[in-house]
């Protein structure tokens, strides 16, 4: 029987701009003691060299288990293998349309519809803008499915520092929506004005 030592969390990197997203999901996560199943699709591997000039080999030292996104087969195509759901950052539209018409031809969309059907967390860090209709309606028919959409949008009341300080506190937010608390969260306390007030 699959009994895992600790919690498991599908990672899933598509192709969108963002990269940086789904590998600091992947080290808060390890640093959280959280086993991550990580995939990454062709044009993710491009988007990775690109924007942080990171090898597919350096990338995998990353996670705790890599699988190919061709392996329709992995261990994370069944609903029998335990995890806390999937988290994809960044999805792109392409991810996230598959993943709303149920088609499965990688095991990015399987995994994600697995998640689904068996009624697991699936957060979508959709990177696009602006939207049009379809977008739009591709969003509400995976909210209504059960998935939450989620773009990285920036949480300037934290007084973001640095570009590295945005993403920290995007990525903790969404892995907040898993239970998992990274220590990387700016929490909100109330207006700066009113907590000086109440300081006797």
């Amino acid at each position: 029987m699959d009994k895992p030592e600790r919690p498991r969390i599908v990672v899933g990197i598509s192709g969108a701009s963002g990269a940086v997203y789904g590998v600091r999901a992947i080290e808060m996560l390890e640093a959280a003691g959280v086993e991550t199943h990580l995939i990454v699709t062709r044009s993710a591997h491009l988007t990775i060299s690109q924007e942080l000039g990171l090898s597919p080999a350096a990338l995998a030292e990353k996670a705790s288990v890599v699988h190919n996104v061709a392996d329709v087969g992995a261990s994370i195509s069944s609903g029998s293998f335990r995890t806390l759901g999937m988290l994809i950052a960044p999805c792109s539209v392409r991810s996230m349309s598959e993943i709303a018409t149920g088609v499965t031809s990688s095991l990015m969309s399987r995994a994600a519809d697995v998640v689904l059907k068996e009624r697991r967390k699936l957060v979508l860090m959709v990177r696009e803008t602006p939207l049009h209709l379809g977008h739009l309606r591709t969003m509400t028919a995976l909210t209504e499915m059960g998935a939450i959409v989620m773009p990285p949008v920036p949480a300037f009341y934290a007084l973001p520092n640095t570009l590295a300080e945005m993403v920290d506190h995007s990525v903790s937010r969404a892995l907040d929506l898993f239970g998992i608390d990274s220590g990387a969260c700016h929490r909100w306390t109330g207006m700066a004005s009113a907590r000086r007030a109440e300081t006797p």
